[in-house]
């Protein structure tokens, strides 16, 4: 059985460079999934950031979508597997999902007496997203890689103000929630310091279960 580990955190909390220390950490061969797709020049640089902090012996693969497919591929591999991240990962189905039912014009005219239904966002798009997120983290668990996964805490801030955006903060906050549950180890950072989650968290929760 794989060891899976979440880690997840704010922006610039320090999460990816803890990420990288824990895949580091045995000496073994690491794999480096990154989701992001570059459609500007600040994506570039940040892409650029990551690439230039990161060892340059370690294996890239750059998948935006088909993360369950590329982890199948990789489950009889030695070492670890570092996905960097799960919600640019969420971002990507997102959108893909949002266009087969709609062109980017209907969501940019809410304002408008006539703003289309968006209820196809929940109805449709986020079960199937979710359900890929489940098939992911039971792939997490199975293969025989160390698996370890980054994500983002996106919604601890004001409550996003078009319902694409409210999708995805709820998208995100449902799915971090799923693979928490089948990590083996969760830890959330803040100011560059790691908490472990998992232990303390399953705890306390038990303690509440109990008749």
């Amino acid at each position: 059985m794989s060891q899976f580990t979440l880690i997840t955190g704010g922006a610039r909390s320090g999460k990816s460079s803890f990420a990288e220390l824990l895949a580091a950490q045995d000496n073994r061969p690491v794999i480096y999934i990154a989701t992001a797709q570059i459609w500007d020049g600040e994506m570039a640089i940040r892409v650029k950031k990551h690439q230039q902090q990161r060892p340059s012996s370690w294996r890239l693969i750059e998948e935006p979508l088909e993360i369950g497919q590329t982890l199948t591929q990789l489950k009889d591999e030695e070492g670890v597997i570092l996905l960097d991240c799960v919600t640019l990962w969420l971002t990507n189905m997102l959108l893909a999902g949002q266009a087969e039912h709609s062109s980017q014009e209907a969501y940019e005219s809410e304002s408008t007496p006539d703003s289309p239904d968006h209820s196809h966002l929940y109805n449709h798009v986020e079960p199937k997203v979710l359900a890929a997120v489940k098939e992911v983290a039971g792939l997490a668990q199975e293969i025989k890689p160390k698996v370890i996964f980054v994500s983002n805490e996106v919604g601890q801030g004001i409550v996003p103000e078009n319902p694409l955006a409210r999708a995805y903060r709820d998208l995100a906050g449902r799915s971090n929630q799923i693979l928490a549950r089948s990590a083996d180890h969760v830890y959330m950072v803040i100011a560059g310091l790691p908490m472990d989650l998992k232990t303390s968290g399953e705890k306390l929760l038990a303690s509440l279960h109990k008749e």
